[in-house]
């Protein structure tokens, strides 16, 4: 519920975040081989007074890792305090770790990457579920000032090569496989699909180790805690073997030293690559440099969610998206915070999962998807009021609009009307929260041509100013960094989005102002999921726009256009779909194809998916058709919708 106070809070924060003392200040409460020279912030937003940069703290060095780790255990005395409870996917699948126990082990990885010769500003592709290993792995990369370059365990084979190719690693960390829910993914058997992949285009990886998490060597774990075997074992598990590039995690662990000295980083040292979807269709590496993101998702995260020593924290994203990177392991461990570490799904093995979760490590602050929300509501409210969740004090959502009814779902039954609910936006590309009710930094609200608008209004949403967790460059791409999110406006970073002011001067994102796609949180190009389609031997042409989604938020309606003499039926259907599963992964599975004889194109050739939309939403009002070309493809279309797309 709004309240003047809340809304002062954020004009007072927001004006914070802007002030170089208010940094300066916090980054006293880190470790720092050297000190800062100069400025705090510096950087040009202005494509047309030169190059695109942002730097912070120049001449400043540190190290992230010593700074969430070393820093907690040994100036804190925080080692015996629980870093994450890891809930495995199968009830009683369970396990803790301390920071003190964490840091042994992130120093013996560390020195298993050395002696594979990984070194200072190489890439490394991390490929896992989420399991306390995974968090171990990214830390080690940077204790010795690697960068990790995570790829979601749900991408496909393709997606993992492309990132790999695109960033170089040299080296890749996965798993045998993993349970999600009842589905089993055999992990090793994509990542070495996407090994190949990478040696017929000419980039052989020497070097890839594997986590053996189905079906464990339990008695070479080494003596600090490690995740114990899976409760539901595969052994039969078919895990392909390379003894040239393949060595398992364990047996490189079991003689690995648990100290390791941290290689100290320059501020604006690369941290880490991670992808998201353009709208040309090829994933855009976003650069986060070290001391700007370490700074700035500690003190979003402490600020955000209220954070107390006490606090148990859960986040149910997963570590391969940004949510995971920021609000899981580096701004949780950067305040010595207590999370929960979940692999499994929120309806399994029952719809009540979650809120048993919640009941059994006492979480107190809960941070989780409107598409995860919405999914719940449908089973009503018994399920969550069988547990009692008295320990929730604040409710967090991310990743997507949350629309007023799960917001109200959320906020009344979940929080039984106590508990305040944040909800923030912020994307890959800034590295942490940008709007939010507690704080925000100053957004503007733009026109088509450019100009500023004041009072309630809606329109691009933009930044004038950096923060300190913004991202740097497209990784190998500055050119695409600065089209994407300062060519069209200059002297503003471009968030993507559109945005409408309230009268109250409240924010709402009211969703992409491109090409894009926002499918349960998770960010799609129309014009990758195209390009996979046209790919099909069937396939003259295809176009993807998006269509509201009782759950999903978004989900994916495709027009395709077939080659001469192949007929539409149920089969290719089905192949379709799994191209797109193949090329991209299955959160990218189109909800609906369509057969489109014809596709609706302006004079000059340009596709109008605006009247795609309208069609796939049987709407009937289309707008201004003056510019199309052939009008007799509309009826033909509305005849051809699929059946359920109401």
């Amino acid at each position: 519920p709004r309240n003047n106070n809340n809304h002062l809070v954020v004009i007072i924060i927001a004006h914070c975040f802007l002030i170089p003392e208010f940094w300066g200040d916090i980054a006293k409460d880190f470790y720092w081989k050297s000190k800062h020279t100069g400025q705090f912030l510096d950087y040009n937003f202005d494509v047309k007074k030169g190059e695109i940069y942002i730097k912070c703290m120049e001449g400043a060095t540190t190290n992230i890792c010593y700074n969430v780790l070393d820093r907690n255990v040994h100036e804190r005395k925080l080692g015996d305090k629980v870093a994450f409870y890891w809930e495995g996917n199968e009830p009683g699948d369970v396990m803790k770790v301390t920071y003190r126990e964490l840091l042994q082990q992130v120093c013996q990885f560390a020195n298993v990457l050395k002696s594979q010769g990984v070194k200072k500003g190489d890439r490394v592709s991390i490929y896992m579920p989420m399991v306390v290993e995974l968090v171990v792995a990214m830390l080690a990369c940077v204790r010795i000032g690697a960068v990790h370059s995570i790829v979601f365990a749900g991408f496909s084979a393709e997606s993992l090569c492309d990132r790999i190719l695109n960033s170089q690693c040299s080296l890749l960390i996965t798993a045998d496989g993993f349970y999600r829910g009842d589905k089993l993914i055999n992990l090793k058997v994509i990542a070495d699909d996407a090994l190949q992949k990478c040696r017929d285009r000419s980039f052989p990886v020497q070097r890839c180790i594997m986590l053996k998490h189905l079906s464990k060597e339990v008695e070479a774990a080494p003596l600090v805690s490690q995740s114990p075997p899976a409760k539901r074992t595969c052994p039969d598990l078919q895990v392909p073997w390379n003894p040239e590039v393949d060595q398992c995690w364990r047996s490189l662990l079991s003689g690995a030293s648990d100290e390791c000295e941290p290689e100290w980083c320059d501020s604006e040292d690369p941290l880490f690559i991670l992808y998201t979807s353009g709208s040309t269709g090829k994933p855009k590496g976003v650069l986060h440099t070290v001391s700007g993101y370490m700074l700035y998702v500690a003190t979003t995260f402490k600020l955000v969610f209220d954070y107390q020593p006490d606090d148990v924290y859960w986040c149910t994203a997963d570590i391969g998206w940004i949510t995971g990177h920021s609000y899981i392991t580096y701004g949780p461990l950067a305040n010595g915070a207590t999370s929960v570490l979940f692999e499994g799904l929120p309806t399994y093995p029952d719809v009540s999962r979650m809120w048993e979760i919640v009941d059994k490590y006492q979480v107190t602050k809960f941070y989780t998807a409107p598409t995860a929300i919405r999914l719940l509501m449908k089973y009503g409210s018994e399920p969550v009021q069988k547990y009692n969740r008295e320990s929730l004090k604040v409710l967090g959502t991310v990743g997507e609009p949350i629309n007023p009814e799960a917001w109200q779902w959320y906020y009344s039954v979940v929080g039984e009307k106590r508990c305040p609910v944040v909800d923030t936006f912020w994307q890959t590309e800034t590295g942490g929260h940008v709007v939010t009710l507690i704080l925000s930094i100053v957004p503007a609200i733009l026109n088509e041509s450019g100009e500023e608008l004041e009072g309630p209004c809606e329109g691009y949403l933009v930044f004038k100013q950096p923060w300190p967790g913004v991202m740097r460059t497209v990784y190998g791409n500055h050119q695409r960094f600065e089209t994407t999110y300062f060519k069209k406006f200059p002297g503003y970073y471009v968030s993507g989005d559109g945005c409408r002011r309230d009268k109250d001067g409240y924010y709402w994102i009211t969703g992409r102002m491109d090409d894009m796609l926002n499918v349960s949180g998770h960010l799609l190009s129309t014009a990758e999921v195209e390009s996979a389609l046209g790919e099909h031997a069937a396939v003259a042409e295809a176009a993807v726009v998006s269509r509201l989604h009782p759950v999903k938020g978004e989900s994916l309606y495709c027009f395709v256009t077939l080659t001469d003499g192949v007929g539409f039926n149920r089969t290719l259907e089905a192949e379709l779909k799994k191209q797109v599963r193949e090329k991209i992964g299955a959160i990218a599975t189109p909800d609906f194809i369509q057969n489109a004889p014809s596709l609706p194109k302006t004079r000059s050739g340009k596709i109008m998916r605006r009247v795609l939309r309208k069609i796939a939403r049987n709407e009937q009002d289309l707008g201004d058709l003056s510019t199309l070309a052939d009008s007799s493809v509309i009826e033909q279309l509305f005849l051809n919708r699929c059946c359920g797309a109401v």
